[in-house]
């Protein structure tokens, strides 16, 4: 494929129409329709519909458009560095992240990244679904136990773990019998709780008497001594240590890893390197305690 062909076509693309893409370039109108002509022909595809005063995209050349324009502006970014012989992060960097890492540690850690890096504009994204990152024009993705995607490489920059909680003012039953919680969801299937003590493994027998969305929102409510909850470590560091919850035991649930994930095909950019570095500086250990530490900061 011609690279100089597919530059002019996403500058088409990009102004939606060949005269608004000369007028931008200061490029001869003529060239650029010949060029995109040129490119149609040597994919046997229709890029555009010609017609009326605007001009539209196809399907397939809105998915030509949607690939290749991130490569091509990390084509011109790596040119430019190396250029002026410095390698800086610049441009837009589009992060998704997880609603409750979003909720209680994004916020402090963008904007240390921005102070750090001012060229940069960084937009986050909070949501928990899997999102496609090349399709929604992400450029690095981070995900709670991702399932294994062998378009993406990535790595676990952060662990926590599961707990039982609860309020001072509600015992813990030791006879067996139920006790209220507070559950992310509807909870109806959870009939009981494993967990570890010092003492060794048992089970809290459960009845949910509220089903909460958001796991801030379940602390709040164990907290208001509503019921019992299963909560991250670092979400609750500091209400344990302030007597305002106590420690039932240790979940038996998995241990929870955060990804940073990014597509395997493409060159890593300056900007990503520069957040990942930035990750790591916040938590070089990696553990549950560094990011209650930022959450409490």
């Amino acid at each position: 494929m011609d690279l100089l062909a597919l530059a002019d076509f996403n500058l088409v693309a990009r102004h939606e129409g060949f005269g608004r893409a000369a007028r931008a370039a200061g490029r001869p109108k003529a060239t650029l329709s010949r060029r995109v002509a040129e490119l149609e022909g040597s994919l046997d595809l229709r890029l555009f519909e010609r017609g009326g005063r605007n001009l539209k995209l196809t399907q397939e050349g809105r998915a030509l458009y949607e690939r290749t324009g991130a490569l091509l502006t990390e084509l011109d970014e790596a040119a430019a560095a190396i250029a002026s012989g410095v390698d800086r992060p610049r441009g837009r960097l589009r992060v998704s992240a997880p609603l409750l890492f979003s909720q209680t540690a994004m916020g402090k850690l963008a904007a240390g990244f921005a102070l750090k890096h001012p060229e940069v504009r960084l937009e986050v994204t909070t949501e928990d679904r899997t999102v496609d990152m090349v399709e929604e024009g992400y450029d690095l993705v981070i995900r709670v136990n991702p399932d294994p995607d062998e378009s993406l490489v990535g790595r676990v920059f952060l662990r926590d773990r599961l707990v039982v909680v609860a309020s001072p003012a509600l015992a813990r039953p030791q006879d067996g019998s139920t006790v209220p919680a507070v559950v992310r969801g509807a909870g109806d299937e959870i009939a009981a709780w494993g967990v570890t003590t010092p003492e060794g493994p048992s089970s809290i027998a459960i009845r949910a008497v509220l089903g909460l969305s958001s796991l801030v929102m379940v602390r709040d409510a164990v907290r208001a001594g509503v019921g019992a909850g299963r909560l991250p470590v670092s979400l609750v560091t500091h209400d344990l240590a302030a007597g305002r919850l106590v420690h039932w035991g240790e979940a038996d649930v998995p241990e929870i890893s955060l990804w940073t994930l990014y597509p395997s095909k493409r060159l890593l950019s300056a900007r990503v390197s520069a957040f990942l570095d930035h990750l790591k500086e916040a938590f070089p250990k990696g553990t549950p305690e560094e990011l209650a530490a930022c959450i409490g900061a």
